[in-house]
């Protein structure tokens, strides 16, 4: 069963950055595809970056050329650069598989709020 540690969030001004990391455990870190999702006020969890094992990348178009999703095969951690922060942007932002492998993986996830 994956176990995941989401830290790193916090209040923020637009315009600012934040770096989130995610320690993994319970899986085959390097095999699998890892994400990172966020939910915002109100509103459905989405997924925000993924990484797959062959290191290439897919960005939500909302977070495109202002985040940045990397992986640490020693640490077992996956890392997300935001830069350019906007007041949309906040919510609870959480790792995970991608896909998901089941509905009781997720993390308590980590909160982060862009202030205008």
């Amino acid at each position: 069963q994956v176990h995941l540690v989401e830290s790193g969030g916090g209040l923020v001004q637009a315009g600012g950055s934040l770096t989130l990391s995610c320690a993994v455990s319970g899986i085959m870190f390097s095999d699998t595809n890892q994400a990172w999702y966020r939910q915002g006020p109100g509103k459905q969890r989405e997924m925000v970056a993924i990484i797959h094992s062959s290191g290439y990348r897919n960005y939500a178009d909302f977070v495109k050329d202002r985040f940045t999703i990397s992986r640490d095969f020693v640490e077992n951690t996956v890392s997300l650069q935001m830069n350019s922060l906007k007041p949309e942007d906040t919510g609870v932002y959480y790792c995970n598989t991608w896909p998901v492998d089941s509905a009781d993986s997720w993390g308590q996830g980590t909160q982060v709020t862009v202030s205008s």
